[in-house]
């Protein structure tokens, strides 16, 4: 009996440290970033020990991890119920609220997890720190503070250290995310993903050769370490990205980089996904088109494939395509999945559609793409910067309703690095697709404020005054006519200051011509004839054989 006692202790001792090797395993999987591989080990978990808590959580989480919710709820619940730690799943639970901005569900949820931990322990509060900062709607201060706690528990502990690091850069401080993640290094040599850190920290500091050679140190450490390639890989594009010249050099080292971070992790569908959101980045849309394809043969369930197949046709010329993969991803995906750049190539893809076979545009299906951009910019105003392209070609060709019509979007961020010319083309554009029979009337007014922002910004570029001059000249009021003489009058002051080599330059002259021959003949209608004078001989002085001026200062000097 003593005996069979003895062995049952062993052999439950025995279970127990299988059981937790295989967690530990899985929690490998998951750092390196072979989902799958971590999910069949979990799933085997959670079938032969139902009754651990921490199995169910961490399947959750690798779930949660892939954007799957539902699955991952499934999980967490059925978790609670496990007998030991199953309140770590109440954690997984809050993460999902926070997700979805349900912040007192989430510190509900995360109190009654807390609620009967002994003082010295700390997995809860560690899994609650990664929640806040892992969440989709992170509070990267509570991460913070969550961390913090543990560490005052346990002040050598590598992974509060690591989580703190990661707290700390979402909320910009770089500088203690860099002192965090040493830290855990030090604590922890195995933890490679803190030594990748700090050489990330250095790569969005734009030292790409640094940062790449820090990545290095981490291959010879461990070669088998798959994300150290992924972030190989981004440091190459963005290098290829700051110097062009060597811009097909660093993208193929980038693109092999990232075959190798994909040979290296169990090819699921979320890797092939992130290798997916590579090519974009990378902007090799032939091989995105590729991949989505066959990932849709795979997983046709996943709406981001449909999105993946949408940007890839767009760029490829297959509008059609384009077209057909993007309305199916909208009428799946979960509206908050939607991101600014889906409504762009949305955008994009009706004005593709738009185009008829004489070059101009189908009024109705260009206005739809263009409601598409607004919603774009809305979303995330940098995409503004990338309209100006377009509708400059557009402009180009003369289509200058279609390019006002763009520049009016990419005007809504006023920190966007083109907002000066594209608020210059606007006005351009407007101006010279006004119609006094046709157009609204409030079009010469849109150039007008056009022209006015482009002087705010920069009050010695010309042009603007010119063409604000010819704007409200073109309006025919009494006041309006006040502004275009005063507009003219500022144009001659800023060029005569520029000097004469500005002066020599054809459109300039020309304009100039335009511009003393305004203000001459207001003030000559006028009791001002000596300012009148004095603009008629600058006329005749840079075009001698000018009959209105010669004849108006014969009649001003009679």
């Amino acid at each position: 009996m003593k005996s069979s006692k003895i062995l049952s202790l062993l052999l439950l001792g025995l279970s127990s440290s299988v059981f937790a090797q295989d967690l530990e395993q899985a929690k490998k999987a998951i750092d390196a970033e072979q989902y799958d591989k971590a999910k069949k080990i979990l799933k085997a978990l959670v079938k032969t020990n139902p009754d651990n808590g921490k199995n169910f959580f961490y399947l959750g989480d690798v779930y949660l991890r892939e954007s799957e919710t539902d699955s991952a709820m499934i999980f967490f619940n059925k978790g609670i119920a496990s007998k030991d730690r199953g309140t770590l799943n109440l954690i997984g639970l809050g993460q999902i609220d926070l997700d979805n901005k349900k912040v007192a569900a989430a510190q509900d949820n995360f109190n009654k997890a807390t609620a009967n931990i002994k003082k010295k322990d700390v997995d809860e509060l560690l899994l609650i720190a990664r929640a806040y900062v892992n969440s989709e709607n992170p509070d990267y201060k509570k991460g913070v503070e969550a961390a913090k706690k543990v560490l005052l528990i346990d002040d050598k502990n590598a992974q509060a250290y690591y989580v703190l690091g990661n707290a700390y850069f979402g909320d910009k401080n770089t500088n203690e995310a860099f002192s965090a993640y040493r830290n855990a290094y030090d604590l922890d040599n195995s933890l490679l993903a803190a030594k990748m850190k700090l050489a990330a920290i250095t790569k969005n500091a734009k030292a790409f050769g640094e940062a790449v050679s820090s990545f290095e140190e981490i291959v010879k450490i461990n070669p088998s370490y798959g994300p150290v390639y992924r972030e190989l890989a981004e440091t190459y594009s963005f290098w290829a990205q700051s110097e062009p010249a060597k811009y097909n050099e660093y993208i193929a080292k980038a693109l092999g980089y990232y075959e190798k971070y994909m040979s290296l992790t169990d090819y699921s569908v979320d890797s092939r996904m992130r290798h997916a959101d590579f090519l974009i980045l990378a902007k090799d849309y032939k091989a995105l088109e590729k991949e989505a394809n066959e990932m849709k043969k795979l997983n046709n369930v996943n709406p981001r494939i449909y999105r993946y197949l949408g940007y890839a046709a767009y760029e490829n010329g297959n509008f059609a395509e384009s077209s057909k993969a993007l309305t199916e991803f909208f009428s799946k995906v979960e509206p908050k999945r939607i991101i600014a750049r889906d409504y762009l190539y949305l955008g994009l893809t009706k004005m593709a559609e738009a185009k008829k076979a004489d070059g101009t545009y189908d009024d109705k299906i260009f206005s739809e793409g263009v409601a598409e951009m607004h919603k774009a910019v809305d979303k995330d105003p940098v995409i503004a910067n990338e309209l100006n392209p377009l509708g400059q070609k557009m402009f180009k060709e003369k289509l200058y309703k279609n390019a006002a019509k763009l520049f009016e979007v990419a005007i809504k961020n006023p920190k966007s690095k083109n907002y000066l010319y594209d608020n210059f083309y606007l006005g351009y554009a407007l101006y010279f697709d006004y119609d006094e029979k046709t157009s609204p009337k409030d079009q010469l007014t849109k150039a007008d404020a056009a022209f006015s922002k482009v002087i705010e910004v920069s009050p010695t570029t010309q042009d603007a005054y010119f063409y604000k001059a010819r704007v409200n000249d073109a309006m025919d009021t009494p006041e309006s006519k006040k502004v275009a003489l005063a507009s003219y009058e500022e144009y001659v002051k800023i060029v005569n200051t520029k000097g004469d080599a500005e002066k020599a330059k054809p459109a300039t002259k020309k304009n100039l011509i335009e511009a003393y021959t305004f203000v001459g003949a207001h003030y000559a209608n006028s009791s001002e004839k000596a300012k009148a004078i004095e603009n008629l001989e600058k006329l005749i002085a840079l075009d001698p054989a000018n009959a209105y001026a010669a004849k108006t200062l014969k009649a001003l000097k009679a």
